[in-house]
């Protein structure tokens, strides 16, 4: 069990500081969370135990019991699904086929049948099937040296991710797109009790880093159900959030490994991009 977290660190240094990086490893396996650089945007990162899962859920304004998402290295993807969970027409090697080839392109999720070691508090049952969504910042991304540090000093496979952002659940908005600018992430969590900040070094080329992908929580594809096949005969996956990567390049990059696409409900619209206001720094042009 964690240990709660040290009084407010609020410390900050990119994420390409060792020392940095030393420091948020730190408080993250001291119960504490890591706000740091994931692919083009921010994400909240911290040990998957339900006690730790429950007070960033309330910190970001949630209810204490929801439902995470779990983050953590590319060679550790394959231990937190169940492969023998797989639907009709799909096999582990097909499916880490299209796990590379996605992750090659930049940040992405996937939802697939949970292997044993995930906790409740970590899955959610879907179709009949015991789930997890993992949700990773892409092969190029330095964060993923961070992740490594912090599985290492918390002895996990794995870590809960959350988006940057409080809940639209606290702030009474339509909408609460996740952070891609640290300072703003850093004045809406000012004062937090046990977190920590590890920036982008230059947040403009994190950006420019993923050209097919806005500065936006991550598409999510589901390989623990199919959706039938298509016109051509091939099976056809089902997105289950339209986010970062448009389902536009989606199709023809899981076209290419002979998969079509069904859009669930929830995907039929995209997620929201964060603004900023003019009074922020910008720092050169964003995303529009």
């Amino acid at each position: 069990m964690a240990s709660s977290p040290r009084s407010t660190i609020g410390r900050s240094a990119p994420l390409s500081d060792p020392e940095g990086v030393g420091a948020a490893v730190e408080v993250l396996a001291a119960g504490g969370v890591a706000a740091h650089g994931f692919a083009n945007m921010y994400a909240l990162t911290a040990r998957p135990d339900g006690t730790t899962v429950g007070r960033v859920n309330l910190m970001k304004g949630r209810p204490a019991d929801q439902v995470g998402s779990i983050t953590t290295t590319p060679s550790r993807i394959p231990s937190v699904f169940d492969w023998s969970g797989l639907p009709s027409g799909l096999t582990c090697r097909q499916v880490l086929d299209l796990v590379d080839a996605l992750y090659v392109l930049g940040p992405f999720g996937f939802r697939g049948p949970a292997a044993a070691q995930v906790p409740d508090h970590l899955t959610h049952t879907d179709a009949g099937v015991r789930t997890t969504q993992v949700i990773a910042p892409g092969y190029a991304c330095p964060s993923n040296a961070f992740l490594a540090k912090a599985l290492a000093a918390t002895g996990e496979d794995f870590l809960y991710v959350t988006s940057a952002n409080r809940s639209r659940k606290l702030t009474g908005a339509p909408e609460e797109p996740a952070h891609w600018r640290a300072d703003a992430l850093k004045a809406e969590f000012d004062g937090e009790a046990g977190i920590t900040f590890l920036e982008h070094a230059d947040e403009d080329a994190a950006r420019r880093g993923y050209p097919c992908h806005a500065p936006m929580s991550t598409t999510v594809l589901a390989f623990h159900k199919t959706d039938g096949r298509d016109d051509d005969g091939r099976v056809r996956l089902v997105v289950e959030r339209h986010g970062s990567l448009p389902v536009e390049l989606l199709a023809p990059a899981v076209a290419a490994l002979g998969y079509g696409l069904s859009l669930s409900p929830g995907a039929v619209r995209r997620l929201s991009q964060r603004s900023y206001s003019d009074d922020l720094r910008i720092g050169g042009g964003h995303p529009g």
